[in-house]
């Protein structure tokens, strides 16, 4: 299995693990259109151009199982330390239970270390009680309480 940074190839399989979710389903999220619209390619962009951001993928040769969204957040809490916030990870269906997700997560702490955080963090919905347990069993708390508003 590969780690890299996501190129702009990469954007429909992308797309195509993010809508393979019953969560998202139920957000109206679901479908991948045929093509991609101009919204997704100004936010792929964005991110792409962003130092402080990166969208990763997982690969097993050609194919694209696996994907998260790394955010590096300055600031003043914890002495000035930089935050690491982990978004959007999902693993093909196929590929799921195989170890793969540990394997990713694992590889972005990593890139946490490399680049001196001194905090990696995430938030998953309260319906995904499977991924509390997994995240869990990776060294992660339920230390807080996440609020967010849909605008």
């Amino acid at each position: 299995m590969d780690f890299r940074i996501a190129s702009r190839a990469d954007v429909p399989a992308v797309l195509d693990l993010l809508a393979d979710d019953e969560i998202t389903r139920q957000r109206g999220f679901g479908a991948v259109p045929e093509t991609v619209d101009a919204a997704i390619w100004a936010a792929f962009e964005a991110i792409d151009a962003d130092q402080r951001n990166e969208l990763i993928v997982a690969t097993d040769g050609d194919d694209v199982v696996g994907t998260c969204q790394l955010t590096f957040i300055p600031g003043l809490s914890r002495g000035g330390g930089e935050r690491m916030l982990i978004e959007a990870v999902r693993i093909r269906a196929d590929r799921r239970g195989s170890g793969l997700g540990g394997e990713l997560i694992r590889w972005t702490i990593e890139r946490a270390r490399e680049r001196g955080c001194r905090l990696v963090q995430l938030t998953t919905d309260k319906r995904r009680t499977a991924a509390h347990r997994f995240y869990e069993r990776l060294g992660f708390t339920a230390s807080h309480e996440g609020m967010k508003l849909a605008l």
